[in-house]
């Protein structure tokens, strides 16, 4: 006989974030929004979800109810209530991590600098600083592979992707805003060589013609020199410098053998494109640029035709300056040009003042 004990089925086990937890800000969580520090903190639950908490007072900023926008500081205390994490919300996190495993290389850049706030890397063209708009993955990507212990890695700027240079990344949310804060304030100095097709007028040392963004038919984005008065101009200031130019007894008319001058530009905005087009608009674009400079010539430089070839555009983020986050002092970063810039240039202008040390070591 089968003896039938009736009664409710037993419980699931609960989910491991199913009691009302309480955080401590800490100094790298600083300075967030409420929602976006609850979105890192309750990996899993849906984004509805975390702003009904939010609105329903659910979630307490040192006992008290707070908005979504509620800018966290630290030693805050921050009561989270119980919250059930989608197990489809789970699996789908747990899948997206494979793939990003599977398909973002781990890669540990050159590293000019680097302490428990901040790095600074070494980034070579042809790379993306981060994934989209149509590219799987980054240098950021990139180094979270590289050191899956580090617990925070943010880029603090952007540079173009053809671009090579100076790149910082935050290791600190703390570091993040003041070097962010420092960019915004125009407290940094960013100083990159470009090399133009041409004499630079020795008495063009200041560019400040306002810059727009645009989008081409097919999407892609551009920008354009506008008058200060247009209603998206963006105030744009390049300081130039001119390095080195080709002497004019050995200029000849191959492309290879024209006259060039070697730009050491500070740039006080840091507007998308904004070198290229600076330089672009006074009828000198970047040597190699292939948005806003002369496509014929680039052509011509590409092929080797018993000379060095350039086949990317010449313009290097060299010199940078800003102030520690943590200790205030003043921070004086250099990079060599890579070797495909630096043989083109010992090229195009030979015995160049320092040529020596602007390569790399």
């Amino acid at each position: 006989m089968k003896h039938i004990i009736e009664g409710n089925p037993p419980s699931p086990a609960p989910p491991a974030n199913s009691q009302v937890k309480t955080v401590k800000v800490d100094e790298d969580s600083a300075g967030q929004r409420l929602d976006n520090f609850l979105m890192r903190e309750l990996k899993g639950v849906p984004k509805t979800h975390v702003y009904r908490i939010i609105r329903s007072g659910e979630v307490r900023v040192n006992k008290g109810r707070a908005s979504a926008d509620t800018r966290i500081a630290v030693g805050d205390v921050i009561r989270l209530p119980p919250v059930r994490t989608s197990e489809r919300a789970e699996q789908k996190t747990a899948a997206m991590a494979e793939q990003v495993g599977r398909f973002v290389p781990a890669k540990d850049f050159p590293v000019l600098f680097e302490d428990d706030h901040f790095l600074v890397v070494d980034k070579p063209a042809g790379v993306a600083v981060h994934g989209g708009s149509g590219v799987s993955f980054g240098v950021i990507e990139q180094l979270r592979m590289a050191r899956p212990k580090a617990t925070f890695l943010e880029l603090v700027h952007r540079l173009d992707r053809e671009t090579s240079g100076i790149l910082l990344v935050a290791k600190k949310r703390s570091a993040l805003k003041n070097l962010q804060d420092q960019f915004r304030e125009r407290e940094t100095g960013k100083t990159y060589l470009a090399l133009v097709a041409g004499q630079w007028p020795a008495n063009k040392k200041v560019l400040d013609k306002s810059l727009q963004k645009y989008l081409l038919p097919d999407g892609e984005r551009r920008v354009r020199v506008v008058a200060k008065d247009h209603p998206d101009a963006m105030p744009s200031l390049s300081l130039v410098k001119v390095h080195s130019v080709t002497p004019a007894a050995r200029a000849a008319q191959t492309p290879q053998q024209k006259i060039y001058s070697l730009l050491e530009v500070t740039i006080k905005t840091g507007r998308t494109h904004q070198i290229r087009v600076h330089l672009a608009s006074e009828g000198m674009g970047i040597v190699g640029d292939d948005k806003y400079g002369d496509f014929e010539l680039n052509k011509a430089l590409a092929r080797e035709d018993g000379a060095v070839a350039l086949k990317r555009m010449f313009l290097h983020a060299w010199r940078f300056q800003c102030n520690h986050p943590a200790t205030g002092e003043r921070v004086v970063l250099q990079t060599g040009l890579p070797p495909e810039l630096a043989r083109f240039l010992v090229q195009a202008i030979p015995e160049a003042p320092g040529a020596a040390a602007l390569v790399q070591g």
